[in-house]
Parts: C-alpha cells; sequence; structure tokens
C-alpha cells in the first residue's frame, strides 16, 4: 500500500468511524448513569430515516437534522420511561426498541414515498457536503503533509468535525463539572446522591436525553453525509459495534475515540480490498465483508482485560423511605 492509498484508507476510516464515535459517546453518557442501552441501533435507524425523509421533503439537511434528533429522543424518552419511571428491564426495552425502529422506518417509508422502503435520493441542499479548510487547495501539492492536510483532515461534512469536537467534550463535561461528577456518581452509587440532595431520576434522564441527542446526530450523518438518502436497515450493526467500543474503552471518552478509529480502519479497509490474494488462495469477498464483525469479537474476547462497567448500571433505583 502506497502513501496515497494509506490516505485514502484513513480518510474512509475518519468517515466511517463518525457515526461510531458518536454511538459510543450516547451510550457512555448513559451507562454512566446507570442506564444500559443496547438500543443505540434503534434511535440511529430512527434518526436516520426522519433525516433522510424530511431533507428530501423540504430540500433542507438541516430540518433533517432536527427531525433526526427528535425522533432519537422519542426513543430515548421511551426508554427512560421504561427503565427509569417504571423500573422496567434495561435490556429488554432496548431491544424493543431496535424492533420498533426496524420495522416503523420501512412501514413509513414505503407508506410516505412508495420506493420500497427508501427515500429518495438527497440532492443539494437536502444533505451535507464536504467543508474545505483553509489553505487546502494551495497546500495540496506539497510532499506528505499537502495530502494529509487537503485530503485527510480538509474535506469532510461539518458532522464528521462535531464528532471528533464532542470527545473532548465529553471528557470536560464528565471530568471537570459538577454535572458530570453527579452522573458518574448514579452510575456507581445512586443512593449517595439521593442522600446528598439530588434527583438521580433528573440526572438519568438528563443523561438518557443526551444519548438520544448524539444518536440523532450519528443516524442523520448515515443519512445525510456519509450516505445520501434512507435504505432499511442501513445502519448495518452499527450501534452494536458502538457497544462493543465503549466495552473495549472502558467506559472513557479518548479511549472511545481509539477504539471507533480501529473499527472504522477495519471497515475501511474491507470495503477497499474486497478480494486478497495470499500466495495460491484469495480471500473471498464475504469474509472481507465480515471481517470487522469477527475482529470485534476477538478484540473484546481477547484484548479488553477486565473491563468493570459502572456498579450501579443497569439496576433501576429505589429510594429508601
Amino acid at each position: 500500500m502506497d502513501f496515497l492509498s494509506m490516505i485514502q484508507v484513513l480518510d474512509s476510516t475518519m468517515r466511517l468511524a463518525t457515526p461510531l464515535l458518536l454511538a459510543c459517546l450516547a451510550g457512555l453518557f448513559s451507562e454512566r448513569a446507570g442506564i444500559f442501552d443496547i438500543g443505540l441501533e434503534g434511535k440511529m435507524l430512527a434518526a436516520a430515516f426522519f433525516s433522510a425523509a424530511i431533507a428530501a421533503m423540504t430540500g433542507s439537511v438541516w430540518l433533517g437534522l432536527l427531525a433526526g434528533i427528535a425522533a432519537s429522543l422519542v426513543l430515548a424518552g421511551i426508554h427512560g420511561l421504561a427503565s427509569i419511571t417504571f423500573r422496567g428491564n434495561q435490556l429488554i426495552s432496548g431491544v424493543a426498541i431496535n424492533f420498533l425502529a426496524a420495522g416503523m422506518t420501512v412501514l413509513i417509508a414505503q407508506s410516505w414515498f412508495s420506493q420500497g422502503g427508501r427515500t429518495p435520493s438527497l440532492m443539494g441542499g437536502g444533505r451535507f457536503n464536504p467543508i474545505e479548510l483553509p489553505f487546502a487547495e494551495a497546500l495540496s501539492g506539497a510532499p506528505y503533509l499537502g495530502p494529509i492536510y487537503s485530503e485527510l483532515i480538509s474535506g469532510h461534512t461539518i458532522l464528521v468535525y462535531v464528532a471528533l469536537a464532542a470527545v473532548p467534550a465529553t471528557w470536560w463535561l464528565l471530568y471537570r463539572t459538577r454535572f458530570g461528577l453527579r452522573l458518574r456518581a448514579v452510575g456507581e452509587n445512586p443512593a449517595a446522591v439521593d442522600t446528598a440532595g439530588v434527583s438521580v431520576v433528573g440526572l438519568r434522564f438528563a443523561a438518557v436525553a443526551i444519548c438520544g441527542v448524539l444518536c440523532g446526530v450519528a443516524g442523520a450523518y448515515l443519512a445525510t453525509g456519509l450516505q445520501a438518502g434512507f435504505v432499511k436497515d442501513m445502519t448495518a450493526g452499527r450501534g452494536f459495534i458502538a457497544l462493543a467500543a465503549l466495552i473495549f474503552a472502558k467506559w472513557r471518552p479518548w479511549y472511545a475515540l481509539s477504539a471507533c478509529l480501529l473499527f472504522g480502519f477495519l471497515q475501511a479497509i474491507a470495503l477497499r480490498y474486497q478480494n486478497i490474494d495470499l500466495w495460491a488462495f484469495t480471500v473471498p469477498v464475504q469474509v472481507m465483508d465480515a471481517l470487522p464483525y469477527i475482529l470485534t469479537v476477538v478484540i473484546l474476547a481477547g484484548f479488553v482485560g477486565k473491563a468493570i462497567p459502572p456498579r450501579a448500571g443497569g439496576e433501576p433505583y429505589v429510594k429508601e423511605r
């Protein structure tokens, strides 16, 4: 692989890692507050559909983004209502959200557009366009540093930069603010937070809402940034890979960035190299497509070590009287 090919693979890595990173940070907020959420996939899928549908009907990608966030927030509210207010099983609630989104998006898409569960292709202002950073064109001819800046750093949509900026913002919010301290404490010892006079329910709903917003942005990016429309099950397991990255990162923002870039790199390799010749044997395209998922299992099984989740995770809080 030459230098330019490596730049192209890394460029694809950035774009493919963006929805994983946003969903991973979404799960980080939720699970740090003690609410396990395996419904990331469903929220991303619903956000992808409604963002693409509204963008197709209005011609405005920003209205589509707002619609995607709103759809994700509705599902996040349902999950919060089931797991926090009614103290239901958080895993079952997440599975229900995934099934609801998978069926609902196709049904509504067929009813609205009659294109077999798809939305019309987005054009012009209906999707996010790449942003060229200052001096990118002028520096493109410079050896090594030119292609890195003009092709790898520049030329992404705004949501890619939002996802990258969300990592230090999440770190600062969780580890340098009172809200973050309380949020982490709710996931470890909610009784102590309640004793201090802070609402456990309010903090957990806030975490679930932040999770909904980030999943909404991730889903909107899939349909209006990475691709140009919605197709059935377009998330393709990205919500579950984001959960795997979250465990791999041990619920830490900077580690989450590294884990998502790793999984994005595996996907980029699988997309670019469909068939690889190894001596007399050709690796088929199906193996390359399955490679990111296989390596996800291998990494989690052998390289994570002991990942300890928040102690109060998955347990509804019952206030003592």
